[in-house]
């Protein structure tokens, strides 16, 4: 049985870590938590992982994704941290944005529905990478596909995942750019039914609101969660996840 994971998120935004609110990148802000007080993304990994024993993250790097330059000399400092690894969203579009990742030792390399040109750079990413490190985010909006890739964008959600599974794909996530920062809490009937037609892993972004919220994924058989407000604002206790891990 594989190991559910709970995964602490890091937008990094002008080389600071922000706080995410429903995609709205021009409102974001330097992160405040109560678990750190800095915005400096490796200060943020360094705590998380000798503090409060993470080992994993899931960073989006807005200023790649804004097609600014890309922050990968914080990623590598992070990489650089013993027994870290990153699954990194950088908003690939083509398999030429792909190359400069081949050089970090990262656990996976998502690809983002809402930043790809086509279902081709999928396939050719499968082909460069192992295809365990290889995530694809079915990215939303109130549950509406986020994509300018032509062949999917008018198509029902369950024909695209149905296709990328197709391609070979065997990990997802599903984010809900609306639901990020908000802690709406709960499990959309949608995310249950992709579940029951998507035979690989399955991870979710946005919207947990606390400790509950955990449980009921995990008990629906989804493969991990991507914690940010809920980590940050103190509304998930440390306490109450390590002891839902020895559970």
């Amino acid at each position: 049985m594989n190991k559910f994971r709970i995964i602490p998120v890091i937008d990094i935004l002008n080389s600071q870590a922000v706080h995410a609110i429903k995609g709205e990148r021009e409102k974001y802000k330097p992160l405040k938590s109560v678990l750190i007080h800095d915005s400096n993304p490796i200060q943020i990994a360094l705590k998380l992982k000798n503090e409060y024993l993470f080992n994993e993250f899931y960073i989006a790097d807005l200023d790649a994704i804004l097609q600014r330059k890309p922050n990968t000399t914080i990623l590598s400092k992070i990489l650089d941290i013993p027994g870290v690894e990153i699954m990194i969203d950088p908003g690939i579009k083509t398999k030429k944005n792909v190359k400069k990742y081949f050089k970090l030792n990262l656990k996976s390399l998502i690809l983002g529905l809402e930043t790809l040109k086509d279902l081709k750079v999928i396939t050719k990413c499968l082909k460069l990478f192992n295809t365990n490190k290889i995530v694809v985010s079915i990215d939303m909006y109130n549950e509406v596909i986020q994509t300018n890739i032509k062949e999917i964008r008018n198509q029902d959600i369950f024909e695209i995942v149905r296709k990328i599974e197709d391609l070979g794909v065997v990990n997802i996530i599903l984010l809900d750019l609306f639901k990020v920062g908000q802690k709406i809490g709960g499990i959309p009937a949608l995310y249950l039914k992709i579940r029951e037609d998507f035979n690989g892993k399955i991870l979710v972004g946005g919207g947990i609101k606390d400790i509950q919220d955990i449980k009921k994924y995990k008990s629906s058989n989804f493969s991990g969660v991507l914690i940010g407000t809920a980590l940050y604002d103190g509304s998930i206790k440390i306490e109450e996840l390590r002891n839902f891990l020895k559970c």
